[in-house]
């Protein structure tokens, strides 16, 4: 016998719960000015329990070539890297249309 989700009540291998909650979820990206006005690229609004936020930000790093950091399921980049969070963060398996850059 299939085992089945506790949410949706569909068998394991037909569940959509991963797919739909990743499908609601609102990413923001903002610039922030931190000490002696440099600029931070912050991301909130991934859920940590669904990806794995220490991956995403050494790829994003590794890709944008700056610092940063992941803390309370905020992630923090040093700069302006605002226009390429639209680029970077579907290759993560985020839905474009959910992103906000403000």
């Amino acid at each position: 016998m299939a085992l089945v989700c506790n949410v949706c009540g569909l068998p394991e291998d037909l569940c959509v719960c991963g797919t739909i909650s990743s499908e609601q979820q609102k990413i923001k990206v903002r610039l922030e000015m931190r000490r002696y006005n440099k600029p931070t690229t912050i991301v909130e609004g991934v859920n940590p329990k669904t990806y794995d936020l220490s991956k995403i930000i050494k790829q994003l790093k590794t890709w944008c070539a700056c610092g940063g950091s992941s803390k309370n399921g905020i992630l923090i980049l040093q700069g302006d890297h605002r226009d390429k969070m639209l680029t970077y963060l579907p290759k993560f398996g985020i839905v474009s249309a959910n992103i906000e850059v403000l």
